[in-house]
């Protein structure tokens, strides 16, 4: 028996699929917009980022998808933006902190404003990760997210040094995003959703054009925007979970639209970079299903990726089923990418 899930680059033939798929995310997802002809057009721009004469980060989009092996069922996606910014830059908002005092009358003020940043030349971005929520809770979070950075350390070369993310912001009841109430719309005059979509698929010009480059003083903003400046929506606090565990850190800079938090990691300090190995694999018997449950991929632009037990013969040799080793694209002395859960 095979691996249950298997995590791949997006294809031609997947929209119907990834139509439905992104149809159950609640307040939407902005990267992945439900509008077909929007992800058609995400999915050749992954198409030709997985191009093999790529060799340096220019703002490839890859995305990949989460399928159940025994349906053929899309359960999940996954992305890399190889580098934000560039003719578009990508904008967010510092967060800076300052005290204010006057002693006569004993006031001592910590105050905050909210300064946009432009960056032309940013680094590498994870995003894109949505799993239905009939498959949350089985392990395949960690599959979905954690296979990335085993696809970064294939081909290094084609991503930044450092790595973000931008994590959806706070949505209330209504579907409304707090901030972006108090902020956004008093510039834009435009929905959250249809202003955040837009960004999402590279339209920016717009941001440019009405975004205030003045500081916004955060005290002057009504409560409920001041206390969800970088708090994650309630569905995105798994996956924040996964990323600081992985080694990513909050920065001092949110999201322009909702407030939601950027991290930020250096990839060679990402534990899966750092605890994963590459083995030559050998097809064994069953007794590799009673080896350890280990994080699988290859280390081609035909990427795959599965968790399944695998037993380590040493150092070099790593043994799995004929199976799992059909699954992942690879024959017997191939190399195989590995990470011990």
């Amino acid at each position: 028996m095979g691996p249950e899930f298997l995590l791949r680059p997006v294809g031609e033939s997947d929209l119907p699929q990834l139509k439905s798929l992104v149809s159950n995310i609640a307040d939407g997802m902005t990267t992945l917009p439900e509008h077909p002809e929007h992800l058609q057009n995400r999915i050749h721009d992954s198409i030709r980022a997985f191009d093999p004469r790529i060799r340096k980060p220019a703002g490839e989009v890859y995305l990949f998808v989460l399928e159940d092996t025994s349906t053929g069922q899309l359960i999940g996606t996954s992305g890399i933006i190889s580098r934000v910014g560039g003719f578009d830059p990508f904008y967010t908002y510092k967060v800076n902190s300052y005290l204010q005092e006057y002693e006569p009358l004993n006031i001592h003020n910590t105050l905050q404003t909210l300064e946009l940043i432009r960056n032309h030349k940013g680094p590498s971005e994870i995003c894109s990760l949505f799993l239905h929520p009939d498959y949350r809770q089985k392990g395949t979070g960690k599959l979905l997210s954690l296979s990335r950075f085993l696809f970064m350390k294939a081909f290094p070369d084609r991503f930044d040094e450092s790595v973000i993310a931008e994590l959806r912001g706070f949505i209330d009841q209504a579907g409304q995003s707090p901030f972006w109430e108090a902020v956004g719309k008093n510039f834009f005059w435009k929905d959250y959703y249809e202003a955040d979509v837009l960004s999402g698929i590279g339209e920016k010009d717009f941001i440019e054009a009405l975004m205030p480059d003045h500081p916004i003083y955060v005290n002057l903003l009504p409560r409920t925007a001041r206390e969800i400046i970088g708090k994650v929506h309630p569905q995105t606090e798994a996956a924040k979970a996964i990323l600081l565990k992985e080694g990513f850190r909050e920065t001092d800079e949110v999201d322009i639209f909702d407030a939601g938090p950027i991290l930020q990691a250096a990839r060679h300090e990402l534990r899966t970079w750092q605890n994963s190995g590459t083995a030559e694999l050998a097809v064994g018997n069953t007794e590799a299903a009673e080896g350890q449950r280990m994080l699988l991929a290859n280390d081609s632009l035909e990427f795959r990726s599965t968790v399944d037990c695998a037993k380590l013969l040493d150092e070099k040799v790593l043994e799995t089923t004929p199976e799992t080793a059909a699954a992942l694209g690879l024959k017997a002395g191939e190399p195989v990418q590995f990470m011990i859960l």
